[in-house]
């Protein structure tokens, strides 16, 4: 078994498992957060450099990081704008901050590569895996027609049973209405429900909710400090099906 990181921060093989009550005996159903969890914001890299030589992969990280700041200030100021407009307000900020000319014709393609982004390698498996033993969704910032075209476009519609988007609660995350979305919709206890999330705020917001939360750290990122850490670290979605599934072998 490939290591695994518990909360605390203590490394050790089988730490979930070896947890009386954890959450491998409780978990009745799995959310998952879609944008850099399960597929990867940055596969738009290769076309922000076709269209900026040089520029693409500065584009797409100053891209997503004004993504997600706007979600956090439109929240904060009682605002809501659908993720669709606020991942072209993004792109139209981060053109501009790199003195990048970019025409509507490149802005319509850089906005289409949301419709068809990669899922990470190892992505359909784990799920594959993952669905044999508990009901799968997603809860998503993004818009619905964003969420079912990059899932519809990569294959996967059939391994989820729900694709929730916070537009039903018009906010974002870490709001706690948007995780209540997935306890009302699935009809779970929290307790009950599993959330994985790459993104740090994500599993800080979905543990202080109450939901199991497990962090897929790819890059090595360290936790926000919160005062929350998640139930288990991840370094991708292959070591969270191991550590879930071995329990019911």
């Amino acid at each position: 078994m490939m290591s695994k990181r518990a909360a605390g921060g203590s490394y050790g093989e089988g730490a979930l498992m070896n947890k009386p009550n954890g959450p491998q005996d409780r978990i009745k159903a799995l959310a998952f957060d879609l944008y850099g969890t399960l597929f990867d914001v940055h596969s738009v890299v290769s076309l922000c450099d076709e269209n900026f030589p040089g520029q693409g992969k500065a584009l797409s990280q100053l891209w997503r990081a004004k993504q997600l700041e706007y979600t956090w200030l439109l929240s904060l100021m009682g605002r809501y704008e659908d993720f669709w407009q606020v991942t072209e307000r993004a792109l139209t900020f981060a053109c501009k901050a790199l003195a990048l000319t970019c025409e509507p014709g490149i802005r319509t393609r850089l906005m289409d590569t949301y419709l068809h982004l990669e899922p990470f390698p190892e992505v359909p498996q784990a799920l594959r895996t993952l669905s044999s033993h508990f009901p799968l969704v997603i809860l998503s910032n993004g818009s619905p027609h964003m969420l079912y075209a990059v899932v519809g476009n990569a294959g996967l519609s059939d391994l989820f049973t729900h694709i929730l988007s916070a537009d039903e609660v018009r906010t974002y995350k870490p709001s706690r209405s948007v995780y209540q979305l997935a306890v009302s919709r699935i009809g779970l206890e929290v307790s009950s429900i599993g959330f994985v999330s790459s993104n740090s705020f994500d599993v800080v917001g979905a543990k202080s909710f109450g939901l199991w939360s497990f962090w897929v750290n790819r890059s090595g990122a360290t936790l926000d400090e919160l005062g929350v850490a998640p139930d288990l670290t991840v370094q991708n979605l292959a070591e969270l099906a191991e550590a879930l599934e071995e329990p019911k072998r």
